[in-house]
């Protein structure tokens, strides 16, 4: 997977406030360093500083340090899980649920009989 599009940067920038710059601040996806990454407006283009910004699925972004995105750019070790659970009497995949069945889903608790 490929590092973030000028085209969703632009667009990120168009849904903020700030104008100046955008910043990311977390843990690097591969070796768990904090790390802070921020997307600069420039003349000749916006410039990503601190390392890779990854958004494998809608606000959801992974962050790279700049060590970590050199050795390897691509997000490896990451893989969207579809969540199955009974609903109504049938087994259905979680992100086909209705709103308010996912915020009930939300709010169950699991519960260990083992103990």
């Amino acid at each position: 997977m490929a590092t973030m599009t000028c085209e969703r940067l632009f667009e990120l920038f168009d849904m903020h406030a700030d104008k100046n710059a955008l910043e990311w601040i977390g843990q690097c996806h591969d070796c768990r360093a904090p790390v802070t990454v921020r997307a600069v407006p420039r003349e000749d283009g916006i410039h990503v500083e601190g390392g890779g910004i990854y958004e494998p699925e809608p606000e959801r972004f992974f962050l790279k340090c700049n060590t970590c995105f050199q050795k390897d750019p691509a997000l490896g070790h990451y893989q969207p899980c579809e969540v199955y659970s009974r609903v109504v009497g049938y087994l259905r995949p979680v992100a086909q649920w209705n709103d308010a069945k996912q915020e009930e889903f939300k709010d169950r608790k699991v519960f260990d009989r083992s103990l």
